[in-house]
């Protein structure tokens, strides 16, 4: 059993993303089944079109952003739960404004191959 804040937990920037970070609060070394990620896009940030190999299990913490899951495309804030199935292209695009965009996300511990996805030209 492990008990610590958030903020004791340091933040890696995410490569793929634009002005996004990332950490991850509890992993493969604490939860044995899920680990449990929180992510902080900064105003105008976000992630390019990618899969995951890995369910996603999200909760918005602040802010807004728009999100996209397949072909459907979500005005995402405050409070709203994001459930993004394994293998399904998706992408991330903070509002524009003085707040970050920041969520958890609870995905199953075990290999995720994560893949961008070419939007041609």
């Amino acid at each position: 059993m492990s008990v610590r804040h958030a903020e004791a937990v340091p933040a890696q920037e995410v490569k793929a993303g634009t002005h996004t970070q990332m950490q991850v609060l509890i992993g493969a070394d604490q939860g044995p089944n899920f680990a449990m990620r929180r992510f902080i896009m900064q105003p105008g940030g976000g992630m390019p079109l990618h899969t995951n190999t890995v369910e996603h299990e999200q909760y918005v913490l602040r802010g807004s952003a728009r999100v996209q899951i397949g072909d459907d495309v979500h005005q995402v804030k405050t409070g709203d739960v994001v459930y993004i199935p394994a293998g399904v292209p998706h992408t991330y695009e903070a509002n524009q404004g003085d707040e970050p965009f920041e969520f958890l996300c609870v995905v199953p511990n075990g290999p995720d191959t994560i893949q961008l996805v070419d939007q041609g030209c």
